[in-house]
């Protein structure tokens, strides 16, 4: 979507300022002028996320992509109307006969009564009707709130599509654009689920900072004297649909009460400096234009007189100006990212152990020998996988590390996927084990073969099949070439394109992910990642084995070594654990079957630390809790200033259970 300010192209120089000042540990990222949600939707497979504008259409495309956590069913809809294809109704139904409020085509296309031309007749009056028609299936309850919300999110992108205009809705053409004669289409959207409950607000940034709190804080303000609403006026009424009072050539909406500080040059200084100030966040991100209202000097001062002075930094990174067709801007500008540290030094946090989650609540002095300080382990950095392999712990290092013996000879990763675990345990030795056999192969060909010969296997692939972001064609043609020879490199690169970077199955073992468009790619820090990784395991004395978990030779085990099981979880659902991914899946059987190997290994006198989770989204393994009374139950959190038993938040008590 067309938008004054969008990060897109900047994202991953956010990310980039992230790595750089962030030790791996945080949990909650806050965009609170979200826009058109570019940022918020590219950290959220990273992060809680909570997102906000005080713009309504920016607030719909929130609910539709960060509050919802998978693209909608809509049953009701298939069961009752036998309507199967949503997005095929709305879009190609006639209408001819429909009634239905024409607000948009009696006010912003060419007809009897207005000369204005947003866009044309046909695509106004489809955008009436596909609006009053989801207002009529929630008004009747054939959707619920969060289908409603994907379907407005899939109306509202797909105008910029069909408009009639150069970047803004402040003026349209006075002559048709080809871009307006298009069919007007709903955009599919996609959905990251990132299993945690999002949280999206419609308010004054200034106004909910003092409700909200988190880890990293992502401010991207207005930062001229043109108010977002009447630039966007159209949108906003197609999102809140109520016939609003409009004026002057272009039809804008009335907007007294929604004007923001921030695009005002007297009260623009203290708005941010208010904002800053009430931030409980760790960690603060500012990106500001080089033209802005605010100075650079103006930015910094703020927040050294907030924040901890010795972090703060400024990245200048070469940017276009904001250009329309009519005046042919080329010039370079800087749009400027700011970092500092929020707290002045590392804050100690208690997480509490081996309690039942009914005593979390009743936690008093004698229960300090359960109390560790999270500076201990923060200070350290950890190699991430470059696989996305669902369920890896790499944000959980820093609590499962800190209980993990601290003198191994041989440590088994026994369920290893994208192995973030075990390339950051220190050992004499370490054996990678996992079921599926595609993943261990891979981890033998980084192993064996010199980076520089991966690295110039990616990039001929890339430019064999021309991979980008955009080319699904070559991305399908390269995913049926894979499937035909199973290269371990090729499997890695053909993630790197590939949805949410999953690696996903059929039963027939062909790799089935679809096409990641405009989001996957084998960009810098995938490189990155992947040099890294590739060098620490080249230095290990290790050992690959695609056995079942059952079938891994563990009899030469002493009391000096150490297996960690991650697991499939018994109640929670997955690609790697549903039995359709021409791999074993889960059920009781091998979850008991998992309790007596360890049980084994105890009566060894070998130390074991099993990961699971003990609810979730309602569900309880009434299996584990009974089993885990014999041993130790560690509670982890998912942020560190919260226990593990506020689980109406994050509906999830995941444990680490050891023996020792």
């Amino acid at each position: 979507m067309r938008f004054i300010g969008n990060k897109t192209n900047l994202l991953n120089d956010i990310a980039q300022v992230i790595k750089e000042n962030c030790d791996g540990t945080e949990k909650v990222f806050c965009d609170i002028f979200s826009g058109t949600v570019s940022v918020a939707r590219f950290f959220k497979n990273r992060y809680k996320i909570i997102s906000n504008d005080l713009l309504y259409f920016s607030y719909i495309l929130q609910k539709g992509t960060i509050e919802n956590n998978e693209i909608p069913s809509f049953k009701k809809l298939e069961d009752r109307l036998n309507i199967h294809d949503v997005f095929d109704y709305l879009e190609n139904i006639d209408i001819k006969q429909e009634k239905f409020n024409k607000f948009i085509y009696e006010n912003y296309s060419p007809n009897k009564k207005c000369e204005r031309m947003y866009l044309t007749s046909e695509n106004a009056l489809r955008i009436d009707f596909i609006r009053n028609k989801i207002e009529e299936w929630r008004n009747k309850e054939l959707i619920n709130k969060n289908e409603y919300y994907y379907l407005l999110a899939a109306l509202i992108e797909g105008v910029p599509f069909v408009s009639n205009i150069t970047g803004t809705y402040g003026a349209y053409l006075k002559q048709w654009d080809k871009r307006a004669f298009k069919k007007f289409e709903m955009i599919r959207l996609n959905v990251i689920d990132n299993n945690v409950k999002n949280q999206c607000y419609n308010k004054n940034s200034n106004d909910l900072i003092q409700e909200i709190s988190g880890d990293i804080l992502y401010l991207d303000p207005p930062y001229n004297e043109r108010q977002y609403l009447p630039n966007y006026h159209l949108l906003e009424t197609i999102a809140r649909y109520d016939n609003p009072e409009i004026k002057g050539k272009t039809g804008i909406r009335v907007y007294n009460s929604e004007k923001s500080n921030y695009c005002i040059k007297n009260k623009v200084y203290s708005e941010m400096e208010e904002l800053i100030k009430n931030a409980k966040f760790k960690h603060i991100i500012v990106s500001y234009n080089q033209d802005g209202l605010l100075s650079k000097n103006d930015i910094e001062t703020i927040l050294k007189k907030y924040g901890n002075k010795e972090t703060y930094k400024l990245y200048e990174i070469p940017y276009k100006q904001y250009q329309n067709k009519l005046t042919k801007k080329l010039d370079i500008h800087y749009e400027y990212l700011f970092y500092i540290s929020k707290t002045s030094k590392l804050q100690k946090e208690k997480i509490y152990f081996n309690l039942p989650i009914t005593d979390l609540m009743m936690v008093n002095e004698e229960s300090e020998k359960y109390e560790y300080s999270t500076d201990v382990v923060s200070r350290k950095k950890f190699l991430k996988s470059p696989l996305n392999y669902v369920g890896g712990k790499y944000k959980l290092l820093p609590q499962l590390l800190e209980y993990f013996p601290r003198e191994i000879n041989t440590f088994v990763d026994m369920f290893s996927g994208g192995f973030n675990v075990g390339i950051n345990v220190d050992s004499k030795k370490t054996i990678c084990n996992d079921i599926n056999s595609f993943i261990i192969d891979l981890y033998k060909e980084l192993y064996k073969e010199p980076i520089n010969n991966v690295l110039g296997h990616i990039q001929n692939r890339i430019d064999e099949y021309g991979l980008s972001k955009e080319n699904e064609e070559g991305f399908k043609k390269f995913r049926i070439y894979y499937n035909k020879t199973k290269n371990p490199i090729d499997l890695y690169t053909l993630s790197c394109y590939s949805f949410n970077y999953q690696f996903r199955f059929n039963n027939d073992k062909e790799y089935n992910n679809p096409f990641g468009r405009n989001r996957s790619q084998f960009s810098e820090n995938m490189r990155n990642n992947l040099i890294l990784f590739t060098e620490k395991l080249k230095n290990m004395n290790i050992e690959f084995s695609s056995e079942q978990f059952d079938k891994l030779n563990l009899e030469d085990l002493t009391d000096k070594d150490f297996v960690y099981c991650d697991p499939p979880y018994l109640i929670t659902t997955g690609s790697y654990n549903d039995g359709n991914r021409g791999f074993k899946d889960w059920k009781e059987e091998e979850e008991l079957k998992l309790y007596g190997m360890l049980d084994n290994l105890n009566d060894k006198h070998i130390k074991f630390a099993l990961s699971n989770v003990i609810e979730h989204k309602g569900k309880e393994n009434k299996l584990l809790k009974e089993w885990s009374k014999k041993y130790k139950v560690i509670y982890l959190t998912s942020d560190y200033s919260n226990s593990s038993y506020n689980t109406k938040r994050d509906k999830s008590i995941e444990v680490l259970i050891v023996n020792y």
